[in-house]
């Protein structure tokens, strides 16, 4: 099994905002979404990062369009997700799962691109995104209209997949593929049914812990932000045991990657062969 990753986008911040102790200086965060070749399921994406559709797209409502004049997030045109399928031969007709790691504008901003895909996510939380206003999702970062119209249609939720106990260091979840390749941790604290992958067929078993920290020296130097940061946390009290569950799991000598960290990794497109086969 193959796992590229890429940056859709980049948004600065300063790093005060993201690192506790740390300067005004701006940082670059990245935007990463993934692709992953299953030996049996095929291309398979890791959310889309950001796309035109959220910046742009004729059918963003008000908020939306405040979010992004706020953010700025300026997108990386060779490693959007059309492009980067391109460069391994494929198109958006070829994906038949997305993997939804969470509802945030920046994972899910291109899903109305696939239109034969099944959208692997937490069910549970998209039981309460129907139960909750338009107004109310904004409270939680959610913006409706980037959801496809089908979208439940189409949820291979993770209530439905077989669950695999921890043990011996390594983290347990949902079997997303049956095999015990991909495995969906549940990291609460930044988003409402936030999950992270762990893929334990590596060298070193590698959790992509998507947002439970902006920097990973964050996480690992136990230097989570405070206020304000945490305003826009799902539930707050949640981030620090979450983010000690990861460097337990980084001291058995297994590696923890995350969406925004500036810093490239092997697994990142840069890096990593742009060769599928």
């Amino acid at each position: 099994m193959k796992i590229t990753f890429a940056n859709s986008a980049w948004v600065s911040a300063a790093e005060r905002l993201i690192l506790r102790g740390g300067s005004w200086q701006s940082v670059k965060l990245r935007v990463r979404y993934g692709l992953i070749f299953h030996p049996t399921a095929g291309p398979v994406l890791v959310d889309t990062g950001y796309t035109r559709e959220a910046l742009s797209g004729e059918r963003r409502g008000r908020m939306l369009r405040l979010y992004g004049a706020l953010l700025k997030p300026q997108l990386n045109a060779a490693e959007q997700v059309v492009p980067v399928l391109k460069r391994f031969g494929l198109s958006p007709d070829d994906i038949r799962t997305v993997i939804v790691t969470h509802f945030h504008a920046d994972h899910i901003s291109g899903l109305s691109l696939f239109p034969n895909a099944r959208f692997v996510a937490s069910d549970a939380a998209w039981v309460r995104v129907k139960a909750r206003t338009p107004r109310q999702n904004l409270r939680h970062g959610i913006f409706s209209e980037l959801f496809p119209a089908d979208f439940e249609k189409r949820l291979d939720g993770l209530s439905s997949k077989r669950r695999l106990e921890a043990r011996d260091g390594v983290l347990g979840g949902a079997d997303l593929f049956g095999d015990g390749s991909v495995v969906a941790v549940d990291l609460p604290g930044h988003a409402d049914g936030q999950f992270g992958l762990l893929f334990t067929g590596l060298e070193r078993p590698l959790l992509y812990a998507v947002d439970v920290q902006w920097l990973l020296t964050a996480l690992t130097e136990n230097r989570t932000p405070g206020f304000p940061a945490t305003l826009i946390a799902e539930e707050a009290a949640a981030i620090e045991p979450t983010s000690a569950m990861l460097r337990r799991f980084m001291g058995t000598g297994s590696e923890v990657m995350l969406c925004h960290d500036p810093m490239l990794t092997p697994y990142d497109l840069a890096l990593s062969n742009p060769e599928a086969g």
